[in-house]
């Protein structure tokens, strides 16, 4: 991560957990990020970004991938 990025960057604990727990928990946990539930077959600019995590969801809504920030 960059050593720009302030609080939390990862939340490895959320795998598995729905993808609106995700958000509300790393909204939370860094309130300078924006979160965005990102779909599967959804896909998202890839520029790094101190202020922005996607939360990548499976088909049943929960987190498939770690949520980072970037």
């Amino acid at each position: 991560m960059s050593d720009e990025c302030k609080w939390k960057e990862s939340w490895p604990e959320l795998i598995g957990v729905p993808g609106n727990v995700a958000v509300a928990t790393i909204e939370t946990e860094n309130p300078l990020v924006n979160v965005s539930i990102v779909p599967p077959g959804n896909s998202v600019i890839t520029n790094f970004r101190c202020d922005r995590v996607c939360v990548y969801v499976d088909k049943n809504g929960n987190v498939k991938d770690v949520p980072l920030i970037g």
